[in-house]
């Protein structure tokens, strides 16, 4: 769908910059050598894993199977999302944008070892995408995206949830 038309879009029409607090999914694929995919924001050059806000009438693996598709061109199917943590501590996932937008964000993590697809990330919100070992991740990398990888490290190491 892209911003214009998006919930969030509706919303800001109304509210302006000002802090909205908002769900949504992020999606950790991690192929069989155990790299994670990442993708360069086309809005301020940071690195980070596919994510995005719930839509109206959506929930949190209708999201992150959108917000994949829509990103990167790679489908999952929701059977194959694996919760694996949340984020929602305001000091790391609070984002300021480049226009001025403050969004406080409560994310539901996934990670996916299964998908379709060629790889074909929209150049509208992604500048390129890239497969590193999530212990060394591209550079500059989003700061709530350094939190995430730290909370897969622990999912694996554990098994448990992760929240933070």
């Amino acid at each position: 769908m892209g911003y214009v038309g998006s919930y969030v879009w509706t919303l800001r029409q109304s509210v302006g910059s000002r802090l909205l607090l908002m769900p949504g999914a992020q999606v950790l694929l991690a192929d069989p050598d155990g790299r994670v995919l990442f993708q360069q924001r086309a809005d301020n050059g940071l690195w980070e894993i596919p994510a995005g806000a719930c839509e109206e009438g959506s929930d949190f693996a209708g999201t992150a199977v959108r917000e994949l598709e829509e990103e990167t061109g790679l489908v999952v199917r929701r059977e194959d999302l694996v919760p694996f943590g949340s984020l929602s501590d305001p000091g790391t996932h609070t984002i300021t944008y480049p226009n001025g937008d403050v969004m406080h964000c409560f994310a539901l993590l996934f990670t996916a070892r299964n998908w379709t697809g060629r790889l074909a990330p929209d150049p509208g919100e992604v500048l390129r995408a890239a497969w590193h070992h999530p212990d060394d991740p591209p550079a500059p990398l989003h700061k709530a995206t350094a939190v995430v990888l730290e909370l897969y490290r622990e999912f694996n190491a554990t098994g448990r949830f992760q929240a933070r």
